[in-house]
């Protein structure tokens, strides 16, 4: 993700065209290089992310889509617990109790912004 890119401004301004999101954070340097951060402690302004998402899928809701859910996926979990395990064969970045962290802090933080909004 590039330093000058409006995460938060490209959601609330492209949001009917977003069907999926796959959320990652990265942390870049000061030469510009990146690397995989924590959904919730990267350069991303996650919070502001998944509240413009909340607010687009409750504007979808209005439209006469009760059901309607903006699907969502975490990615590049980071290794942890079974993940380690030397004999286990896994995608670089893409680890299962790793991603399952992602989601649930991601989850969570949806929860949270959805109760604070009334939602």
């Amino acid at each position: 993700m590039r330093a000058d890119n409006d995460s938060v401004g490209m959601v609330e301004r492209l949001g009917d065209r977003i069907n999926c999101m796959h959320l990652r954070a990265t942390r870049r340097d000061e030469m510009g290089n990146f690397n995989e951060a924590d959904h919730l402690d990267g350069d991303v302004d996650m919070f502001g992310v998944m509240q413009a998402l909340v607010k687009e899928q409750e504007k979808r809701k209005s439209e006469n889509r009760e059901d309607y859910r903006l699907p969502f996926r975490p990615d590049h979990g980071h290794r942890m617990l079974d993940d380690l395990n030397p004999n286990k064969k896994t995608n670089p970045g893409y680890t299962a109790i790793g991603r399952l962290r992602g989601l649930a802090e991601l989850r969570g933080l949806e929860l949270g912004i959805r109760r604070n909004l009334g939602v």
